[in-house]
């Protein structure tokens, strides 16, 4: 005979309980294994990054062969003849850094650096001078670049833009740290950095170092070959024109 405690039914427990059940347990596991990989992780994935970081002879010998490749290429690209580059159709330029790591030569490196673009996706607005045009000639390979309308510049600005005040980026969000470093020159809002820039006005040099450089969301798949080729013959690189301003739109 079953007792009567054999027989009587389980309790009753909802699905709702049994799933907050098993997402807490779940939740459980998880925090545990954080804490401990919080504890003993740390060493290993150290370990880890220093064998990963080790470069193999072959590996130097290619950045070295790469580099060097980038110096001869720069030198053939400056012996153009002027009359193969075509002259800038507005005073204001957009240049985006697309790509460029170990394979640039120091020289290339240092050019990209006086341009402010340091880092990958970064962007400035610049005025279409003769030395500017020379020197997007020499690392035309690693940025691309064109003629930005001002919805472009204004969005650019204000999504992306900040101050560099002190070392520290600011945002833009307020009008009277514009006015105290730029009052002097007129250019009291943010409006007024829109205007300068837009229309490369004679402060354009005065706004362009309070900004730093614009930093560029990266774009989606598909978007970017990674081809060093100029635009115009199917690769990334190079003046792009007018259709800069569809690329902005995608990477702002």
């Amino acid at each position: 005979m079953m007792t009567e405690e054999e027989g009587q039914p389980l309790p009753y427990v909802s699905e709702i309980v049994l799933k907050k059940r098993k997402i807490k347990d779940e939740l459980a596991v998880t925090r545990k294994t954080q804490l401990e990989l919080g504890k003993y992780g740390a060493k290993k994935s150290k370990k880890q990054s220093d064998v990963s970081d080790i470069k193999r002879p072959e590996q130097f010998i290619k950045e070295f062969r790469d580099k060097e490749l980038d110096l001869i290429r720069m030198k053939q690209r400056t012996k153009r003849p002027k009359s193969m580059i075509s002259k800038p159709k507005s005073k204001l330029l957009f240049i985006i850094r697309m790509q460029g790591k170990n394979d640039m030569h120091p020289k290339t490196r240092k050019i990209l650096y006086k341009l402010r673009l340091r880092k990958v996706f970064s962007g400035v607005f610049v005025k279409a001078t003769e030395g500017v045009i020379e020197m997007l000639q020499k690392v035309e390979p690693y940025v691309t670049y064109g003629y930005p309308n001002l919805k472009n510049v204004k969005e650019l600005i204000y999504k992306k833009g900040y101050a560099r005040i002190d070392k520290k980026a600011v945002p833009l969000t307020d009008n009277n740290i514009i006015e105290q470093t730029l009052g002097k020159y007129g250019i009291i809002c943010i409006e007024d950095i829109v205007h300068e820039i837009a229309n490369v006005g004679p402060h354009f040099k005065e706004v362009i170092h309070f900004m730093g450089p614009l930093m560029l969301s990266k774009p989606e798949d598909g978007l970017i070959q990674g081809k060093k080729q100029p635009f115009k013959e199917g690769g990334d690189a190079g003046n792009r024109e007018d259709e800069i301003n569809d690329l902005i739109s995608k990477m702002n």
